[in-house]
């Protein structure tokens, strides 16, 4: 199971992520509404709430319709080492107490404002990436967010509940230490540095919540201890540019093309292709992020002709060219 995981995670490369370091005092509350594909939130000290909303929620008990209170989970409480992750683009609130409005609103290009929209980043500004109105303020919480959809594989925010939450005995809470210390340098290339850290406190926080034996784990990561289905799942993950068929495939596995087909739609929702075109673009959108290579080379690679086929699933799939995306253009849902 571990291999499907790890291609998974790997797909998981910031570009120009964004992480904060805010130090509040209660009451206080903070909804972000910058749409980005996911988000990590942490405390480092103090107490808070994480309460996920809905796109038509201004605030949680604000004006506004909003969703059925059953089609979203309830304030969760966050002590420090817990993380939150939270799927996007909807927006969601980190408070003191469920019952704080939120004072600040973060938008989407990281802009900090007042609920009535008056810019407020110099005004609480602390230092590096740092903001809050105290900085003795009893609070310290981190955040960080990815901004581009195609730096996620979609299979992995597909798998994704609207928002886990983890305890500081559950996963490395440690980790956010290197978190904080990262944020708030302010040195050549840095930029870079926190894509990685990024990257990793996802990675950490996933393998964690994969690996509890109550995990509602994903039909592609349940699917590999089946006895056929996981061994085409484990020859399409190590071999993406083979040209594989459903009759390639079901020969491997040792049962008929029919037999293959039907139990491998029964336990992922897929066909075994299609399943296979979406590996392959995944695959493609982290290789063409990769320094000097080209459109030809990485369509050898997952197993199209040539670049002009790629590009036409990519697009097809991603909803931007590959140039776009190598340009980091935001990508379609």
């Amino acid at each position: 199971m571990a291999e499907a995981l790890a291609e998974v995670l790997s797909g998981a490369r910031a570009t120009g992520g964004l992480l904060h370091r805010a130090v509040l005092a209660p009451p206080w509350g903070v909804r972000v509404q910058d749409g980005a594909p996911l988000a990590v939130a942490s405390l480092v000290r103090g107490e808070g709430w994480v309460l996920p909303t809905a796109a038509a929620d201004p605030w949680p008990g604000g004006p506004g319709p909003g969703p059925e209170p059953g089609d979203r989970p309830g304030p969760i409480p966050l002590a420090p080492g817990d993380v939150a992750v939270l799927r996007g683009p909807d927006p969601y609130v980190l408070a003191d107490d469920p019952a704080t409005p939120p004072d600040l609103l973060i938008q989407p290009g990281d802009c900090c404002t007042s609920v009535d929209g008056v810019d407020l980043c110099e005004e609480i500004a602390l230092g590096v990436r740092t903001y809050g109105r105290d900085p003795d303020a009893p609070t310290v919480l981190l955040s960080g967010g990815y901004q581009l959809h195609g730096d996620l594989s979609s299979r992995l925010l597909d798998a994704l509940p609207p928002v886990l939450v983890l305890r500081g005995t559950e996963w490395d809470a440690g980790l956010m230490a290197l978190v904080e210390q990262e944020i708030v340098r302010d040195a050549p290339g840095q930029q870079l540095v926190l894509d990685r850290v990024l990257d990793l406190l996802l990675v950490s926080v996933l393998r964690a919540w994969f690996a509890r034996p109550e995990a509602d784990a994903p039909a592609w990561y349940r699917a590999q201890s089946d006895p056929v289905v996981g061994v085409a799942l484990r020859l399409l993950h190590e071999q993406p540019g083979h040209g594989w068929t459903v009759a390639s495939l079901a020969a491997k596995s040792g049962v008929s093309r029919a037999s293959l087909a039907r139990r491998f739609t029964e336990l992922l929702g897929e066909p075994p292709m299609a399943y296979l075109a979406q590996r392959r673009i995944d695959l493609a959108a982290r290789l063409l992020r990769e320094p000097g290579a080209t459109l030809a080379a990485v369509a050898r690679r997952v197993g199209y002709a040539d670049g002009f086929a790629l590009s036409a699933a990519f697009k097809r799939v991603r909803g931007v060219s590959p140039a776009e995306y190598r340009a980091g253009q935001p990508v379609r849902g």
